[in-house]
């Protein structure tokens, strides 16, 4: 590979460097003609007499011996280049030109979709081959390297490229990791040196990447990249040149190589080109992905979920949590179930509740089901040393530790500093499970929701029981735990863990408008992680936590218009999740909250559950960008602010504050809207589209 495995990849259009001369067409001599400057040698030798020159003719002489070297010089230059030019001719591979500094690849129809430049070194093209299918090269300008590009060609609309070593081209990029200013395609702000791939808490860590992510990327001229999950891979980006790098490295780095393998660090990748954004897609999806193998309970997908975290925070009890058990049903409001939040217990890290807050835990599970509530509880991979379960865990090793591999790890989180439960350790994950049963069985406790999971909670230097070579591991053995709970469990990391068929929770919102975990980052958050492969998201509360510093325009609840557009959107996700309770608000934000939980469980849930039902054969997204039913449609490749649900209900909320209309992008076909208006003429842009604040505008296919 070539020095530190590190590559470019701008999404920028550069010229090509490589256009034949004047020079060659009008017949110059080659390095395979040189026969001119032989003739020239010739006749010096024979006809000149050696006789001292003249003092006036030694400034000729000199002139035309210089002359000469520069013609010399420039044959072989020539000669050098016209020799690297058929080179590069051999080295080429379908749709693939590999040169020095780097290689390009291209769509079927021509354009350079992919553009790869090396920054540390360039290829010795001689060093290049090409057997068959496979493309290497043995050296580079900085010494010797084990560089391959390998064609596949796994059907006939898609070729793919096995590469190991990394300029984006004019086109838009998405996928790759939730994010907390998410824009719908990627947009990038700032520099950022190459840092590790890994799941971090991006509401805590707000420049790091999120707690669901994938080695992947899509782009709208129908290439997509793949990072081999063997990579010790680093990301940076240089919004200026509109360029992500992509780096290996186990150096200052989370990585470990692989128990009894040298650190020598390889970037190896495959890139796939098809013919549409949507069709290359779902060949990806199919051939890296998992799929889940069942789908959560049809309740979580009809009836809003019920948090007590954004009412109540850590001030939660047990006549409160009767209290808003009691008011959902007063407000005529269905439920999937009750999710009570954060500290229930005395001590983080114990699984009972604390008996002066609930002094009669048991009484009121029999009154919550006698009234029809079905209740999760909030837990987290965390223990304090307060609590009884710190000294269980330091005598049974149940923790991750220091390098040493003697002490418990100690790390801090939002709640403080604790030790951490190490779920590579089958003993720990055994622990863990068999106190959620307990759980389950004494007070019919129907799942969880599992918080944290994110690496960025782990120490820099830790020791676990099976060794990691990627610290995201350590986030997918988390997601694990959910797996005898999924029908209403609720996770909100994952890496590689598409086959676990729970919802996955989006990171907490703020109560703002904007693009940095705001309302407006609602769809990007969505669409992403739905095209990561994860098709049950869960978009978190509605109207956002509502912490200090943390909201717009609001003193005690969020800002009432926020909270209604916010609302109105979550109508039409996978699933809904109050908080806030409308009833804090006016009879008005009642009747709306009313409007639209009924709307969600008579027109969306069972669109949901229909395409939750395909999920399992496909690994197609529920919620869908607006390109999936028009790939070739340069203007959906750039629309962030509505969404498919399957391929036949098309959604435009309103997301800014004080409007009450909108433009609306209608796609080819034929579209009835909301208010019965039918659309022929398509594709076409409505602009000032009026939506009352009562109202979404959403648009159903006609056929």
């Amino acid at each position: 590979m070539l020095q530190k495995s590190s590559t470019q990849l701008p999404l920028s259009r550069l010229p090509l460097q490589s256009k034949v001369s004047q020079s060659q067409r009008a017949g110059r001599p080659g390095c395979g003609d040189s026969r001119g400057a032989a003739a020239l040698k010739g006749h010096l030798t024979d006809n000149v007499t050696p006789v001292k020159p003249s003092k006036e003719l030694r400034p000729m002489l000199g002139a035309i011996l210089l002359g000469l070297i520069l013609f010399i010089a420039a044959v072989v230059a020539w000669c050098y280049y016209t020799v690297s030019l058929r080179k590069a001719e051999r080295l080429k591979t379908e749709l693939m030109d590999l040169r020095a500094d780097g290689f390009v690849i291209r769509n079927q129809h021509g354009e350079v979709v992919f553009r790869l430049a090396f920054r540390s070194g360039s290829l010795d093209l001689e060093s290049c081959s090409k057997e068959g299918e496979i493309l290497s090269c043995s050296r580079s300008s900085r010494g010797p390297l084990n560089f391959f590009i390998q064609t596949v060609k796994p059907k006939d609309t898609v070729m793919c490229y096995r590469c190991h070593t990394m300029f984006w081209e004019d086109a838009h990029w998405y996928g790759g990791s939730e994010m907390s200013i998410q824009h719908w395609p990627i947009r990038l702000a700032g520099y950022q040196e190459p840092v590790p791939y890994v799941t971090s808490d991006v509401y805590s860590f707000r420049d790091s990447f999120g707690g669901i992510l994938e080695r992947y990327w899509l782009s709208s001229k129908a290439a997509a990249i793949k990072i081999n999950d063997s990579v010790p891979f680093h990301l940076g980006f240089n919004a200026t040149e509109r360029a992500l790098f992509f780096q290996a490295r186990y150096k200052d780095s989370p990585y470990k190589p692989p128990p009894g393998q040298q650190p020598f660090p390889e970037l190896s990748y495959r890139v796939c080109v098809g013919s549409d954004i949507t069709s290359i897609h779902k060949y990806m999806v199919r051939r890296y992905f998992n799929k889940p193998s069942k789908i959560p309970a049809e309740n979580a997908f009809r009836y809003p979920i019920w948090s007590t975290w954004a009412l109540y925070k850590k001030d939660i009890n047990q006549d409160k949590v009767l209290n808003f058990a009691r008011d959902i049903n007063k407000y005529h409001f269905n439920c999937s179930h009750i999710e009570i939040d954060d500290m229930y217990t005395q001590a983080y890290g114990d699984f009972d509740f604390d008996p002066v807050k609930f002094p009669n835990v048991t009484e009121m599970f029999a009154k919550l089901r006698e009234d029809g509530f079905k209740v999760t509880l909030w837990i987290h991979p965390f223990i304090h040393i307060d609590s009884p379960n710190f000294g269980v865990g330091i005598e049974r090793q149940l923790f991750i530790k220091e390098p040493s591999g003697w002490l418990p790890a100690m790390v801090e989180w939002w709640n403080g500093i604790g030790a951490i439960l190490d779920f590579t350790n089958p003993a720990a994950r055994d622990w863990f499970q068999s106190h959620l049963r307990q759980l389950r069985h004494k007070y019919g406790i129907s799942s969880f929701k599992f918080d944290a999971g994110e690496t960025s909670y782990l120490p820099k230097q830790f020791s676990t029981f099976r060794p990691l070579s990627d610290p995201s591991i350590w986030s997918r053995r988390y997601t694990e735990m959910a797996i005898p709970f999924y029908e209403l469990a609720e996770v909100r990391v994952g890496y590689q863990s598409q086959n676990i068929s729970c919802f996955f929770r989006i990171i907490d919102r703020d109560s703002v408008w904007g693009y940095e975990l705001g309302l407006k980052s609602l769809i990007p958050t969505v669409l992403t992680i739905s095209m990561l492969g994860y098709p049950f998201v869960l978009p978190d509360m509605i109207g956002g936590n509502f912490l200090p510093n943390k909201t717009e325009g609001a003193v005690e609840i969020p800002n009432r218009e926020l909270y209604v557009r916010w609302l109105e959107l979550s109508a039409f996700m996978p699933s809904m999740q109050f908080s806030i309770p409308p009833w804090l608000y006016d009879k008005e934000v009642v009747e709306i909250a009313q409007k639209f939980t009924q709307l969600h469980e008579s027109l969306v849930a069972p669109l949901l559950l229909e395409l939750a039902g395909e999920v399992t054969d496909t690994g197609d997204p529920i919620i869908r960008p607006i390109w999936w039913i028009s790939p070739r449609d340069e203007a959906t490749h750039r629309i962030d602010s509505q969404f498919l649900i399957g391929d036949t209900l098309m959604v435009a909320p309103v997301l800014e504050m004080g409007k009450q209309e909108r433009d609306v992008y209608l796609p080819a076909g034929k579209w009835r809207s909301y208010k019965g208006e039918l659309f022929e003429k398509t594709p076409v842009l409505l602009t000032d589209y009026p939506v009352d604040l009562d109202e979404v505008a959403y648009f159903l296919w006609v056929s």
